[in-house]
């Protein structure tokens, strides 16, 4: 492993972690759970689709011969429902009442919609005018795809859409990234839980209730969630057993340079080395990521909690997809609705609320924290956009990348 790399950028910062998370093992499950899992297989075609030639139209089906001599009654000679094997057509006069999505019967190639006709004594009249055509109204087989085809690569996400597709594999379980274990961790003798006695000099622990509420809403739901004081014995004991036990710990505090800072330390005898700590950007400038021996990535966020979050959502989750196999999604850019000033020779992670112009566009209007402390400041926020170093003025309509919460 390449020594520690310091004070490195934001692209080296993500590219780091894309190359260093381990992919995580896959499980087979029912489809039933297969819900916001990350596919590790290609789902291919059971049959064609539609695997028979499927009438689109109510109405009914007759030999397209006998309309081109002229015939415009038929005699209903039976019903075709969906579901049920093809008729076959007895005789050129004759027509079946077709139902949607049924099999073209035998012995027929064109349909006429229920609206077009008129039933009388077991006969069904075509009204004049009327331009039938063979074929009109026939989805033929096989022309969604065919069997074997290719329906979904490995690394796709499985949402609403991807869960009916899923059936058309035939397989009523399949291989998906097995969901993880990820503790979150707070650490600071300041920190108290809600519904706990609180003194003046306390604060309220929130870095791991928003943590573990970023993670949830986007499909993990194996989350421990935890506060440690600052006692190194107790952090190297709880840390430990969550290292161990988890696929990823995410820490949040202690992360500095300041006497109670003991998270790299503890990390350290851990077995756990540092591949970065610092990158450039503003709020999360001390981050902090490294792996062990046997490639378990831990990552060391800020205490702040804009930090706390911004580093979570800008590096964690990414790092949780590679390990997932999920293949890469675009990063979406807005357009910044206002100018940003930032002199800092860091990129800022500017909290922003979305908007959309009267073209449609998204847009992006920036919302100030008074400090990377002020949490309240992000209410009513969306996520926030980057904007790179070496730029200290951004003006209305650029377009940065975009992060939700």
């Amino acid at each position: 492993m390449a020594g520690l790399r310091q004070r490195i950028d934001v692209a080296e910062a993500a590219a780091l972690v894309a190359d260093t998370m381990p992919r995580w093992p896959a499980v087979r499950v029912p489809l039933a759970a297969a819900l916001d899992g990350v596919l590790r297989e290609p789902v291919r075609a059971e049959r064609d689709q539609p695997p028979f030639d499927r009438i689109t139209m109510d109405g009914i089906a007759f030999a397209g011969a006998a309309w081109a001599a002229g015939r415009r009654r038929y005699r209903i000679a039976g019903t075709q429902a969906a579901g049920a094997p093809a008729l076959q057509l007895a005789a050129p006069e004759d027509c079946l009442e077709v139902m949607t999505g049924c099999v073209l019967p035998l012995g027929t190639d064109t349909i006429v919609p229920v609206e077009r006709i008129r039933r009388e004594d077991g006969w069904a009249s075509v009204e004049a005018g009327y331009p039938a055509a063979p074929r009109q109204f026939v989805h033929p087989r096989g022309s969604d795809h065919r069997q074997g085809a290719e329906l979904l690569a490995a690394g796709t996400r499985i949402g609403v859409p991807e869960m009916a597709i899923l059936t058309i594999g035939g397989s009523a379980e399949v291989a998906v990234a097995r969901p993880p274990r990820i503790a979150v961790v707070s650490t600071g003798d300041e920190l108290v839980d809600v519904g706990l006695p609180i003194a003046d000099f306390q604060i309220r622990s929130s870095n791991d209730r928003a943590l573990e509420a970023a993670l949830r809403r986007r499909g993990f739901h194996g989350v421990e969630r935890r506060t440690l004081a600052d006692d190194p014995a107790l952090l190297q004991a709880e840390i430990g057993r969550l290292h161990r036990d988890c696929d990823l710990v995410i820490l949040s505090g202690g992360v500095s340079m300041g006497q109670f800072d003991h998270v790299p330390a503890t990390l350290a005898q851990l077995g756990v080395a540092a591949i970065f700590h610092k990158v450039l950007q503003r709020p999360g400038l001390p981050l902090w990521f490294g792996r062990d021996g046997a490639g378990k990535a831990v990552f060391a966020l800020p205490g702040n909690p804009v930090s706390s979050l911004v580093c979570l959502v800008r590096y964690v989750v990414p790092g949780i997809e590679v390990a997932l196999g999920a293949t890469p999604r675009a990063v979406p850019r807005v357009r910044l609705a206002e100018a940003v000033e930032f002199k800092a020779d860091l990129t800022c992670f500017q909290p922003v609320t979305l908007d959309w112009s009267p073209t449609g566009e998204a847009t992006a209007r920036p919302r100030a924290t008074n400090t990377s402390g002020d949490f309240v400041a992000l209410g009513g926020t969306d996520g926030f956009v980057e904007l790179p170093r070496g730029q200290d003025l951004f003006p209305a309509g650029y377009a940065a990348s975009f992060y939700a919460w």
